[in-house]
Protein backbone atom coordinates (compact mmCIF):
# COMPACT_ATOMS: atom_id res chain seq x y z
CA UNK A 1 0.00 0.00 0.00
CA UNK A 2 1.23 3.85 -0.71
CA UNK A 3 1.96 6.00 2.14
CA UNK A 4 -2.01 6.44 2.22
CA UNK A 5 -4.74 5.21 -1.03
CA UNK A 6 -7.28 8.25 -1.64
CA UNK A 7 -10.31 5.62 -1.15
CA UNK A 8 -10.58 2.01 0.48
CA UNK A 9 -13.12 -0.14 0.75
CA UNK A 10 -14.34 -2.06 3.80
CA UNK A 11 -16.86 -4.88 3.67
CA UNK A 12 -18.06 -7.32 6.24
CA UNK A 13 -17.30 -10.74 4.68
CA UNK A 14 -17.64 -11.39 0.69
CA UNK A 15 -18.82 -15.30 0.72
CA UNK A 16 -22.27 -14.56 -0.60
CA UNK A 17 -24.62 -13.00 -3.10
CA UNK A 18 -26.88 -10.34 -1.70
CA UNK A 19 -28.11 -6.86 -1.89
CA UNK A 20 -24.88 -5.72 0.61
CA UNK A 21 -22.53 -7.60 -1.80
CA UNK A 22 -24.34 -6.13 -5.25
CA UNK A 23 -23.55 -2.29 -3.30
CA UNK A 24 -19.69 -3.12 -2.94
CA UNK A 25 -19.69 -3.94 -6.82
CA UNK A 26 -21.18 -0.53 -7.55
CA UNK A 27 -18.46 0.62 -5.33
CA UNK A 28 -15.39 -1.16 -6.80
CA UNK A 29 -16.28 -0.50 -10.06
CA UNK A 30 -16.86 3.46 -9.12
CA UNK A 31 -13.43 3.11 -7.06
CA UNK A 32 -10.74 0.92 -9.62
CA UNK A 33 -8.18 1.55 -7.71
CA UNK A 34 -9.14 1.37 -3.99
CA UNK A 35 -8.09 -1.18 -1.77
CA UNK A 36 -11.24 -3.50 -0.97
CA UNK A 37 -10.48 -4.98 2.89
CA UNK A 38 -12.40 -7.97 4.33
CA UNK A 39 -12.76 -10.81 6.32
CA UNK A 40 -13.19 -13.80 4.10
CA UNK A 41 -13.58 -14.39 0.40
CA UNK A 42 -14.49 -16.77 -1.82
CA UNK A 43 -14.66 -16.60 -4.85
CA UNK A 44 -17.02 -18.99 -5.52
CA UNK A 45 -19.74 -17.98 -3.48
CA UNK A 46 -19.95 -14.26 -4.15
CA UNK A 47 -20.32 -12.32 -7.19
CA UNK A 48 -17.81 -12.86 -10.27
CA UNK A 49 -16.88 -9.00 -10.53
CA UNK A 50 -14.97 -8.96 -7.37
CA UNK A 51 -12.21 -11.25 -9.00
CA UNK A 52 -10.12 -7.88 -10.31
CA UNK A 53 -10.42 -5.97 -7.11
CA UNK A 54 -7.85 -5.15 -5.00
CA UNK A 55 -9.26 -7.50 -2.25
CA UNK A 56 -7.16 -8.18 1.12
CA UNK A 57 -8.70 -10.31 3.70
CA UNK A 58 -8.02 -10.26 7.38
CA UNK A 59 -5.91 -13.44 8.32
CA UNK A 60 -8.53 -15.06 9.51
CA UNK A 61 -9.49 -16.26 6.01
CA UNK A 62 -6.98 -18.62 6.13
CA UNK A 63 -9.33 -20.83 8.06
CA UNK A 64 -11.46 -22.27 5.58
CA UNK A 65 -14.73 -23.54 7.77
CA UNK A 66 -14.86 -19.86 8.67
CA UNK A 67 -14.47 -18.62 5.07
CA UNK A 68 -17.94 -20.81 3.81
CA UNK A 69 -19.45 -20.24 7.36
CA UNK A 70 -18.61 -17.06 8.46
CA UNK A 71 -21.55 -17.12 11.18
CA UNK A 72 -18.65 -19.52 13.41
CA UNK A 73 -16.68 -16.44 13.34
CA UNK A 74 -18.74 -14.42 15.17
CA UNK A 75 -17.01 -14.69 18.48
CA UNK A 76 -13.65 -13.26 16.74
CA UNK A 77 -15.14 -10.85 14.27
CA UNK A 78 -15.20 -7.95 16.11
CA UNK A 79 -11.54 -8.33 17.53
CA UNK A 80 -10.55 -9.02 14.27
CA UNK A 81 -12.30 -5.58 12.28
CA UNK A 82 -10.83 -3.92 15.66
CA UNK A 83 -7.05 -4.61 14.61
CA UNK A 84 -7.46 -3.81 10.95
CA UNK A 85 -5.86 -0.29 10.10
CA UNK A 86 -7.02 1.08 6.66
CA UNK A 87 -4.68 3.83 5.52
CA UNK A 88 -6.78 6.07 3.18
CA UNK A 89 -8.32 9.69 2.80
CA UNK A 90 -11.47 8.08 2.85
CA UNK A 91 -12.49 4.77 3.67
CA UNK A 92 -16.64 3.33 2.63
CA UNK A 93 -17.17 0.80 5.66
CA UNK A 94 -20.29 -1.22 3.96
CA UNK A 95 -21.31 -2.58 7.35
CA UNK A 96 -23.90 -5.07 8.43
CA UNK A 97 -22.14 -4.43 11.74
CA UNK A 98 -18.18 -5.26 11.39
CA UNK A 99 -16.79 -3.73 9.01
CA UNK A 100 -17.95 0.23 10.48
CA UNK A 101 -15.23 -1.13 13.27
CA UNK A 102 -12.13 -0.79 11.40
CA UNK A 103 -9.43 1.09 12.65
CA UNK A 104 -9.00 4.46 9.47
CA UNK A 105 -6.15 6.77 9.20
CA UNK A 106 -8.20 9.32 7.21
CA UNK A 107 -12.19 10.11 7.49
CA UNK A 108 -14.68 7.15 7.91
CA UNK A 109 -17.66 7.13 5.64
CA UNK A 110 -19.95 3.75 6.92
CA UNK A 111 -22.98 2.58 4.35
CA UNK A 112 -24.85 0.82 7.12
CA UNK A 113 -27.11 -1.89 5.37
CA UNK A 114 -28.70 -2.46 8.87
CA UNK A 115 -27.48 -1.99 12.84
CA UNK A 116 -25.95 -6.21 13.51
CA UNK A 117 -29.17 -8.41 13.40
CA UNK A 118 -27.77 -10.61 15.31
CA UNK A 119 -27.30 -8.34 18.31
CA UNK A 120 -30.67 -6.21 17.56
CA UNK A 121 -33.30 -8.75 16.03
CA UNK A 122 -31.94 -11.86 17.63
CA UNK A 123 -34.73 -13.89 17.94
CA UNK A 124 -35.53 -13.26 14.59
CA UNK A 125 -31.98 -13.73 12.98
CA UNK A 126 -31.34 -17.24 14.87
CA UNK A 127 -35.18 -18.38 14.43
CA UNK A 128 -34.00 -22.21 13.92
CA UNK A 129 -30.56 -21.95 15.06
CA UNK A 130 -29.13 -24.50 17.54
CA UNK A 131 -29.58 -23.98 21.32
CA UNK A 132 -25.57 -23.63 21.75
CA UNK A 133 -25.77 -20.52 19.11
CA UNK A 134 -27.92 -19.03 20.81
CA UNK A 135 -26.78 -19.35 24.16
CA UNK A 136 -23.59 -18.08 23.26
CA UNK A 137 -25.10 -15.14 21.47
CA UNK A 138 -26.66 -14.36 24.50
CA UNK A 139 -23.47 -14.61 26.36
CA UNK A 140 -21.41 -12.11 23.93
CA UNK A 141 -24.13 -10.04 23.68
CA UNK A 142 -23.39 -6.91 26.07
CA UNK A 143 -19.67 -6.65 25.28
CA UNK A 144 -20.50 -7.18 21.58
CA UNK A 145 -23.13 -4.80 21.58
CA UNK A 146 -20.82 -1.61 23.77
CA UNK A 147 -18.31 -2.75 20.87
CA UNK A 148 -20.82 -1.82 18.27
CA UNK A 149 -22.04 1.01 19.30
CA UNK A 150 -18.18 2.47 19.89
CA UNK A 151 -17.59 1.69 16.01
CA UNK A 152 -20.89 3.58 14.88
CA UNK A 153 -19.43 6.44 17.00
CA UNK A 154 -16.25 6.66 15.30
CA UNK A 155 -17.62 7.40 11.49
CA UNK A 156 -17.54 10.95 10.30
CA UNK A 157 -20.53 10.42 8.01
CA UNK A 158 -22.82 7.60 8.39
CA UNK A 159 -25.06 6.80 5.61
CA UNK A 160 -28.13 4.09 5.44
CA UNK A 161 -29.79 2.31 2.72
CA UNK A 162 -33.48 3.37 3.78
CA UNK A 163 -35.83 5.02 5.97
CA UNK A 164 -36.36 1.83 8.61
CA UNK A 165 -32.40 1.76 8.96
CA UNK A 166 -32.32 4.79 9.58
CA UNK A 167 -34.78 5.28 12.52
CA UNK A 168 -32.83 2.02 13.65
CA UNK A 169 -29.35 3.88 13.33
CA UNK A 170 -31.03 7.16 15.33
CA UNK A 171 -32.53 4.93 18.03
CA UNK A 172 -29.00 2.30 18.89
CA UNK A 173 -26.72 4.63 17.97
CA UNK A 174 -28.16 8.77 18.38
CA UNK A 175 -27.01 9.06 14.81
CA UNK A 176 -28.97 11.09 12.34
CA UNK A 177 -28.11 9.65 8.76
CA UNK A 178 -28.36 10.01 5.43
CA UNK A 179 -30.16 7.72 3.18
CA UNK A 180 -28.62 7.07 0.15
CA UNK A 181 -30.59 3.92 -1.41
CA UNK A 182 -28.53 1.52 -2.96
CA UNK A 183 -28.35 0.73 -6.96
CA UNK A 184 -30.10 -1.87 -8.62
CA UNK A 185 -27.19 -3.66 -10.75
CA UNK A 186 -29.16 -6.10 -12.32
CA UNK A 187 -29.38 -4.26 -15.91
CA UNK A 188 -32.28 -5.24 -18.23
CA UNK A 189 -30.40 -4.83 -20.59
CA UNK A 190 -27.47 -7.23 -20.15
CA UNK A 191 -27.25 -10.77 -21.96
CA UNK A 192 -29.59 -13.14 -20.65
CA UNK A 193 -29.66 -17.29 -20.66
CA UNK A 194 -33.25 -19.25 -20.85
CA UNK A 195 -33.57 -21.38 -17.86
CA UNK A 196 -34.34 -24.92 -19.58
CA UNK A 197 -37.34 -26.81 -18.22
CA UNK A 198 -39.68 -23.60 -17.48
CA UNK A 199 -41.91 -22.19 -18.92
CA UNK A 200 -42.52 -18.10 -18.92
CA UNK A 201 -45.70 -16.68 -16.09
CA UNK A 202 -44.39 -18.67 -13.03
CA UNK A 203 -43.99 -15.85 -9.95
CA UNK A 204 -40.64 -15.48 -8.73
CA UNK A 205 -38.86 -15.43 -4.95
CA UNK A 206 -35.10 -13.99 -5.03
CA UNK A 207 -33.62 -14.15 -1.50
CA UNK A 208 -31.01 -16.33 0.64
CA UNK A 209 -33.06 -19.01 2.03
CA UNK A 210 -32.72 -17.73 5.83
CA UNK A 211 -35.50 -17.40 8.90
CA UNK A 212 -35.84 -14.23 8.69
CA UNK A 213 -36.70 -14.15 4.75
CA UNK A 214 -39.83 -16.47 5.01
CA UNK A 215 -39.00 -18.32 1.86
CA UNK A 216 -40.95 -20.93 3.24
CA UNK A 217 -44.20 -19.11 3.93
CA UNK A 218 -44.03 -18.20 0.37
CA UNK A 219 -43.61 -21.60 -0.97
CA UNK A 220 -46.84 -23.24 1.03
CA UNK A 221 -48.34 -20.06 0.09
CA UNK A 222 -48.21 -22.10 -3.09
CA UNK A 223 -50.09 -25.12 -1.79
CA UNK A 224 -53.21 -22.58 -1.61
CA UNK A 225 -52.70 -21.45 -5.31
CA UNK A 226 -52.40 -24.99 -7.51
CA UNK A 227 -53.08 -23.31 -10.64
CA UNK A 228 -50.30 -20.21 -10.33
CA UNK A 229 -46.29 -21.56 -10.33
CA UNK A 230 -43.67 -20.19 -8.00
CA UNK A 231 -39.65 -20.44 -8.65
CA UNK A 232 -37.43 -19.91 -6.43
CA UNK A 233 -34.11 -18.12 -6.41
CA UNK A 234 -31.17 -18.56 -3.73
CA UNK A 235 -29.43 -20.82 -1.35
CA UNK A 236 -29.30 -20.71 2.47
CA UNK A 237 -29.28 -23.00 5.95
CA UNK A 238 -33.06 -23.48 5.07
CA UNK A 239 -32.49 -25.00 1.73
CA UNK A 240 -32.79 -28.60 2.24
CA UNK A 241 -36.42 -28.08 4.95
CA UNK A 242 -37.67 -25.46 1.74
CA UNK A 243 -37.09 -28.07 -1.33
CA UNK A 244 -38.74 -30.92 1.13
CA UNK A 245 -41.86 -29.47 1.78
CA UNK A 246 -42.13 -27.39 -1.50
CA UNK A 247 -45.28 -27.86 -2.85
CA UNK A 248 -45.24 -29.34 -6.38
CA UNK A 249 -45.75 -26.22 -8.00
CA UNK A 250 -42.86 -24.91 -6.81
CA UNK A 251 -39.34 -25.15 -8.26
CA UNK A 252 -36.37 -24.43 -6.12
CA UNK A 253 -33.20 -23.38 -8.43
CA UNK A 254 -30.71 -22.79 -5.62
CA UNK A 255 -27.95 -19.93 -6.96
CA UNK A 256 -28.52 -18.35 -10.45
CA UNK A 257 -25.58 -16.58 -12.65
CA UNK A 258 -26.92 -12.59 -13.63
CA UNK A 259 -27.88 -13.63 -17.25
CA UNK A 260 -30.08 -16.70 -15.72
CA UNK A 261 -31.91 -13.98 -13.59
CA UNK A 262 -32.36 -11.32 -15.96
CA UNK A 263 -34.35 -14.78 -18.34
CA UNK A 264 -36.48 -15.14 -14.81
CA UNK A 265 -37.32 -11.66 -14.08
CA UNK A 266 -38.32 -10.73 -18.12
CA UNK A 267 -40.58 -14.03 -18.03
CA UNK A 268 -42.20 -14.32 -14.51
CA UNK A 269 -45.54 -12.62 -13.84
CA UNK A 270 -44.70 -11.00 -10.47
CA UNK A 271 -41.59 -11.12 -7.73
CA UNK A 272 -43.13 -12.33 -3.81
CA UNK A 273 -40.99 -10.71 -1.41
CA UNK A 274 -42.52 -11.73 2.21
CA UNK A 275 -39.00 -11.34 4.01
CA UNK A 276 -38.01 -8.67 6.94
CA UNK A 277 -36.04 -6.28 4.74
CA UNK A 278 -33.90 -3.21 5.60
CA UNK A 279 -33.83 -1.96 2.02
CA UNK A 280 -36.29 -4.54 0.02
CA UNK A 281 -33.71 -4.05 -3.71
CA UNK A 282 -35.79 -7.24 -5.06
CA UNK A 283 -39.18 -5.44 -5.90
CA UNK A 284 -36.69 -2.64 -7.63
CA UNK A 285 -35.11 -5.34 -9.93
CA UNK A 286 -38.69 -6.77 -10.45
CA UNK A 287 -39.85 -3.37 -11.62
CA UNK A 288 -36.71 -2.56 -13.66
CA UNK A 289 -38.35 -5.46 -15.76
CA UNK A 290 -41.75 -3.78 -15.92
CA UNK A 291 -42.44 -6.82 -13.23
CA UNK A 292 -44.96 -5.79 -10.12
CA UNK A 293 -44.17 -7.07 -6.54
CA UNK A 294 -46.53 -8.76 -3.80
CA UNK A 295 -44.18 -7.70 -0.57
CA UNK A 296 -44.70 -7.60 3.15
CA UNK A 297 -45.77 -4.24 4.70
CA UNK A 298 -42.75 -3.78 6.41
CA UNK A 299 -39.05 -2.37 7.08
CA UNK A 300 -37.31 -1.02 3.41
CA UNK A 301 -40.30 -2.09 1.05
CA UNK A 302 -42.19 0.51 2.48
CA UNK A 303 -39.32 2.66 0.36
CA UNK A 304 -39.46 0.60 -2.37
CA UNK A 305 -42.42 -0.06 -3.12
CA UNK A 306 -45.45 2.06 -4.16
CA UNK A 307 -48.76 0.71 -3.53
CA UNK A 308 -51.20 0.47 -6.52
CA UNK A 309 -48.28 1.21 -8.89
CA UNK A 310 -45.67 -1.59 -8.43
CA UNK A 311 -47.59 -3.68 -6.27
CA UNK A 312 -49.83 -5.05 -3.52
CA UNK A 313 -48.39 -5.46 0.14
CA UNK A 314 -48.54 -8.52 2.27
CA UNK A 315 -50.26 -7.99 5.66
CA UNK A 316 -48.59 -11.20 7.53
CA UNK A 317 -45.83 -12.66 6.57
CA UNK A 318 -48.12 -16.04 6.44
CA UNK A 319 -49.11 -18.30 3.99
CA UNK A 320 -52.89 -17.32 3.78
CA UNK A 321 -51.80 -13.63 3.32
CA UNK A 322 -49.29 -14.17 1.31
CA UNK A 323 -51.30 -16.50 -1.25
CA UNK A 324 -54.04 -13.85 -1.37
CA UNK A 325 -51.72 -11.07 -2.13
CA UNK A 326 -50.64 -13.30 -5.12
CA UNK A 327 -54.26 -13.23 -6.11
CA UNK A 328 -54.84 -9.80 -5.60
CA UNK A 329 -51.55 -8.82 -8.17
CA UNK A 330 -52.46 -11.26 -10.54
CA UNK A 331 -56.02 -10.03 -11.15
CA UNK A 332 -55.08 -6.45 -11.43
CA UNK A 333 -53.24 -4.88 -14.83
CA UNK A 334 -50.23 -3.41 -14.26
CA UNK A 335 -48.47 -0.23 -16.21
CA UNK A 336 -44.86 -1.82 -17.20
CA UNK A 337 -43.44 1.78 -17.96
CA UNK A 338 -44.34 2.85 -14.74
CA UNK A 339 -42.91 0.26 -12.81
CA UNK A 340 -39.57 0.80 -15.23
CA UNK A 341 -39.94 4.58 -14.07
CA UNK A 342 -40.01 3.76 -10.41
CA UNK A 343 -36.99 1.53 -10.89
CA UNK A 344 -35.18 4.29 -12.32
CA UNK A 345 -34.71 6.49 -9.30
CA UNK A 346 -32.16 3.56 -8.11
CA UNK A 347 -29.99 3.73 -11.13
CA UNK A 348 -26.08 3.02 -10.36
CA UNK A 349 -25.69 6.38 -11.38
CA UNK A 350 -27.70 8.02 -8.80
CA UNK A 351 -25.79 5.35 -6.03
CA UNK A 352 -22.20 6.62 -6.90
CA UNK A 353 -22.81 10.46 -7.84
CA UNK A 354 -23.62 11.03 -4.25
CA UNK A 355 -21.46 8.24 -3.01
CA UNK A 356 -18.69 10.79 -4.96
CA UNK A 357 -20.69 14.18 -3.54
CA UNK A 358 -19.83 12.49 -0.23
CA UNK A 359 -16.26 11.52 -0.59
CA UNK A 360 -15.17 14.65 -1.89
CA UNK A 361 -17.01 16.22 1.22
CA UNK A 362 -14.72 14.27 3.65
CA UNK A 363 -11.63 14.50 1.99
CA UNK A 364 -11.99 18.37 2.01
CA UNK A 365 -12.01 17.93 6.04
CA UNK A 366 -8.96 15.85 6.08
Amino acid sequence: MTASDPVALVHDYLTQRGGAERVVVSLAEAYPEAPLHTSFYDPGGTFPEFAGADIRTLPLDRIRALRTRHRLALPVLAPAFSRLTVDAEVAICSSSGWAHGARVTGRKVVYCHTPARWLYQTERYLEGSSPASKALVSVLAPSLRAWDRKAAASAHRYLVNSTAVRQRVGDLYGLDAEVVPPPVEVDPAGPSTEVVGLEPGFFLSVSRLLPYKNVDAVSQAFAHLPSERLVVVGTGPLDAAIRAAAPPNVTVLGTVDDPALRWLYRSCTGLVAASHEDFGLTPVEAAAFGKPTAALRWGGFLDTMVEGTTGVFIDRPEPRSIAEAVERLSATRWDEQALRHHAGRYSVRRFTDRIAEVVAEERRAT
